[in-house]
């Protein structure tokens, strides 16, 4: 089965949607898509358009999804109050002290631009796989679910809430947060579920960014620099492991095969200061990355 396997990465998703309009518009045809964090918005964004089309003409013109999900974060993600608004001082302060903290942001913004773009039928009825994973914060166990559980809209509200930035949400009495805490690339499960050609999309560079300048006085930012170490060494893991995987299974007689799409150097955008050129300047980026991929594969077919 083809899979289009979608790591997380923030706001740095945005190079992840150029890299998706390059090769879906170059004919991979996605028979699962799997995400984690900003993945998982992309991934319930495109099962949602493909339920949509389905519904409309019986069929999926995979191209004009990816050119739908270009178009939603261009219209909709542009500064970063579109995704979420920052706590008052005052009110954090309380909070704290009163062993009620729920976050630095608030991600209502977020979560009513998701639901707003997704209509359950398309989501339920879609023709690809779709798994999306978030963290349960008591046992540490990531939980992976598909479109048709209740709780799916909840579950990528989880799996894209960042670990103190964010508060934890709360699902059937159990609290979730991003599924990047344990898997930043949702490989392992699309091999599981059955994938044999994968096309994995990551955010991350396999070298860690050098910020010049970092003020670990500022929370945000040091929360920041923290997760991008962490979410750096968690997704080279998952790559890694993925791409031994599959050379066993080929030395096995198994045929697989994984393409890995991700940046040659570290993205940078500063979460709390971006705007709408940012996020075209990381859609383009990704969009390049994409096709030299798919050139580059073309050249060692011949």
């Amino acid at each position: 089965m083809k899979a289009l396997v979608l790591g997380g990465g923030s706001m740095k998703g945005a190079f992840q949607v150029g890299v998706i309009q390059a090769v879906l518009e170059n004919g991979f045809e996605p028979e699962m898509i799997y995400g984690i964090s900003v993945g998982a918005l992309n991934t319930t964004f495109l099962a949602n358009e493909a339920g949509k089309q389905m519904q409309q003409n019986e069929k999926v013109e995979w191209s004009l999804a990816s050119r739908k999900l270009l178009e939603f974060w261009l219209k909709n993600i542009t500064q970063p109050q579109d995704i979420s608004i920052l706590r008052s001082r005052v009110k954090l302060g309380v909070s704290t002290l009163m062993s009620r903290f729920d976050g630095i942001v608030d991600p209502v913004p977020l979560h009513q631009l998701i639901r707003k773009h997704l209509h359950d039928d398309h989501l339920t009825n879609t023709p690809v796989k779709v798994k999306v994973g978030a963290v349960n914060i008591a046992s540490g166990e990531i939980r992976y679910v598909a479109p048709r559980d209740p709780d799916f809209v909840k579950f990528v509200y989880a799996s894209s809430s960042i670990p103190m930035l964010m508060p934890a949400v709360e699902i059937n009495q159990q609290l979730y947060m991003d599924g990047g805490m344990r898997e930043v690339a949702p490989v392992r499960q699309a091999i599981e579920d059955g994938a044999t050609e994968i096309v994995l999309i990551a955010c991350h560079s396999p070298l860690l960014y050098q910020p010049e300048g970092l003020n670990t006085r500022n929370l945000i930012s040091l929360i920041e620099r923290v997760r991008d170490i962490t979410v750096n060494q968690i997704v080279n893991s998952n790559i890694a492991w993925a791409e031994s995987y599959v050379d066993r299974s080929n030395l096995r007689g198994t045929p697989m095969k994984i393409t890995v799409i991700r940046p040659p150097a570290p993205l940078f955008l500063d979460l709390q200061h971006f705007d709408s050129d940012d996020i075209s300047r990381l859609i383009i980026e990704g969009y390049r990355a994409g096709m030299e991929s798919i050139m580059k594969s073309e050249k060692v077919s011949e």
